[in-house]
C-alpha cells in the first residue's frame, strides 16, 4: 500500500510539474533552442533540488549540504505552489485576453450603401466614344481581336485587396501565453519574496487575555510567553534565534513556555545555533516540552541541551507554581520510541481546585486534557498553515488551527509559531510569539 501511494503521489507531482513546463516553457517559446532547454532544465532540476533538500534534512547529510540544498530547494516548494496556482487562474484570463486580441486585429467595414443626403451623381455619356464604338462593331473581327486584347491587358478593375490582420493565429496564441506566463511568475515572485521577508525580519508580538475561572486574585495579570515551532534548522540559525529570545524578552514575561519543534536537525549540527537560548529572562523560568521534530532529530540528546541552557524541560511533568500548576506531556510522536506522552503520570495526582495550565506540542492532545480537568492548553504545531492554501488542509487535521478556543471547561490556545519548516516563508499565516495574559475571574 505504501508503494501504491508513493506511486500516486509522483505520478500526481510529474504531471503538475509537466503542466507547468508546458505553459512556462513550450506555450512561451516558438521553437527549440536555448530559452526552452534553460526552462526546461529549472522545471526539472527545482523539485529535484526540493527531494534532496528534504532527503539531506531527514537522513543526516553533513549540515554544509543541507545548508547547500536548502535554500534552492525549498523556496521551489513555495514558488512552484504559487506558480502553479497563478497558472490555473491564467486559464481563465487566457480565453478573455484572445477575444480581445481578436477583436482589435479585426478591421473595421463600413456598410456598402448610398446616403439619403449625398448628391446624385449623373453619369454623361462621351458620343465621340459611341459613335467611334459603332463604327468599330462594323468590323467584327477587330473588335473580337481588341476585345480579347483588352481583357488580356487586366484592364478590367479587380477586387480591392483585404488589409492583412494585426496577428496571426500562432503569434498570437504565444504573445498571450507569454503574458499569462509572466504574469503568474511574477505574482509567484512577489508572494514568495514578501512570505519570506516576513519569517526573516522575525515573530511579532501578540497579546492575549484568557480568563480562568480558578485562578486566585493574587495571579491575575500573570504573563506567559508561548513560542513554537522555532524550527533552527540549515535555514534559520543562530541569528534568527537571537531575534526570538530579543523579541521574548521584550515582553518581561512572568514565564516563558517553548511548546516544541525547536529545531530540525542534531545537537551536534544546531547546538551553536540555540545558544541564544541561555539568554532568557523570566521571573518563573522558562520551561520547555518536545514536539515531533524533535523526536527526528534526537530528543534525548536536545532535551539535555535545553536543559544545560537554563531551560526546564517537562516531560509527563507538572510543577506546583504559587498560584497554579504548571504541566507539560511529551509529543505524540514520541509513542514510537517509548516516550510518548502520559497524561496520568503529569496530572493524575494533582489538586483539581487549583488553575493547571498545560504545555502540549499538538493541539489535537486537547481531548485528554480535557478529561484531565485542565483549564488551559498551550500549543503550536499547525503554523496557522504556513502556506495559504495550506490552512485549508490543516484546519481539517487539527482542532484548533491558530487561536483560542474552548472545549467543555477547558480552553485551548494555538500559537501559528516563530519559525517556518521547509521554505522560510509564510503567506496568510503571519509568524508570532504570544504573550498569554492569565486573568482571574475573581479580580
Amino acid at each position: 500500500m505504501i508503494i501504491v501511494f508513493l506511486v500516486l503521489v509522483l505520478a500526481v507531482f510529474g504531471g503538475l510539474h509537466w503542466y507547468v513546463w508546458r505553459r512556462m516553457v513550450r506555450d512561451t517559446t516558438a521553437r527549440p533552442g536555448t530559452a526552452r532547454r534553460v526552462g526546461t532544465a529549472l522545471v526539472v532540476g527545482g523539485p529535484l533540488l526540493m527531494f534532496a533538500a528534504i532527503a539531506s534534512e531527514r537522513g543526516g547529510a553533513p549540515f554544509w549540504l543541507q545548508q547547500v540544498l536548502a535554500w534552492p530547494g525549498f523556496l521551489w516548494m513555495a514558488f512552484s505552489l504559487y506558480l502553479l496556482l497563478g497558472l490555473l487562474v491564467g486559464e481563465v484570463v487566457r480565453p478573455l485576453l484572445r477575444r480581445v486580441l481578436e477583436r482589435r486585429s479585426t478591421p473595421a467595414v463600413e456598410p456598402v450603401g448610398v446616403r439619403e443626403d449625398a448628391p446624385v451623381r449623373t453619369r454623361v455619356p462621351d458620343l465621340e466614344a459611341e459613335s467611334t464604338s459603332q463604327t468599330e462593331s462594323s468590323s467584327g473581327a477587330g473588335a473580337g481581336a481588341e476585345t480579347g486584347a483588352g481583357a488580356e491587358s487586366g484592364a478590367k478593375p479587380g477586387p480591392a485587396e483585404k488589409p492583412e490582420p494585426a496577428a496571426t493565429g500562432p503569434s498570437r496564441r504565444l504573445f498571450v501565453s507569454r503574458v499569462v506566463g509572466g504574469a503568474a511568475a511574477a505574482a509567484a515572485v512577489g508572494t514568495v519574496g514578501y512570505g519570506t521577508y516576513g519569517v526573516l525580519r522575525g515573530p511579532k508580538v501578540k497579546r492575549v487575555t484568557v480568563p480562568l475561572a480558578k485562578l486566585p486574585r493574587s495571579a491575575h495579570g500573570y504573563r506567559i510567553a508561548v513560542v513554537s515551532d522555532v524550527h533552527l534548522g540549515p535555514v534559520l540559525g543562530r541569528g534568527f534565534a537571537q531575534k526570538v529570545v530579543d523579541t521574548i524578552n521584550s515582553t518581561q514575561p512572568d514565564l516563558i513556555a517553548v511548546v516544541g519543534d525547536l529545531v530540525d536537525g542534531s545537537v551536534k549540527d544546531l547546538g551553536p545555533a540555540a545558544a541564544p537560548l541561555a539568554q532568557l529572562k523570566a521571573r518563573h523560568g522558562s520551561f520547555f516540552v518536545t514536539g515531533n521534530h524533535e523526536y527526528f532529530s534526537g530528543a534525548e540528546e536536545w532535551v539535555a541541551r535545553v536543559r544545560e541552557l537554563g531551560l526546564r524541560p517537562l516531560e509527563n511533568a507538572r510543577t506546583e507554581l504559587a498560584d497554579f500548576d504548571l504541566a507539560g506531556v511529551n509529543d505524540v510522536a514520541g509513542e514510537d520510541e517509548g516516550q510518548g506522552p502520559d497524561f496520568v503520570k503529569a496530572l493524575g495526582d494533582r489538586d483539581r481546585s487549583r488553575a493547571c495550565v498545560l504545555l502540549a506540542h499538538q493541539p489535537v492532545q486537547i481531548h485528554d486534557s480535557v478529561d484531565h480537568g485542565v483549564d488551559l492548553q498551550l500549543s503550536g504545531h499547525t503554523h496557522g498553515g504556513q502556506l495559504w492554501p495550506g490552512n485549508l488542509i490543516a484546519d481539517q487535521a487539527n482542532p484548533t488551527l491558530a487561536g483560542l478556543e474552548r472545549y467543555g471547561d477547558t480552553q485551548l490556545y494555538v500559537s501559528r509559531g516563530a519559525g517556518a519548516w521547509g521554505p522560510p516563508t509564510r503567506v496568510g499565516a503571519p509568524s508570532d510569539i504570544t504573550v498569554v495574559e492569565l486573568a482571574s475571574r475573581q479580580a
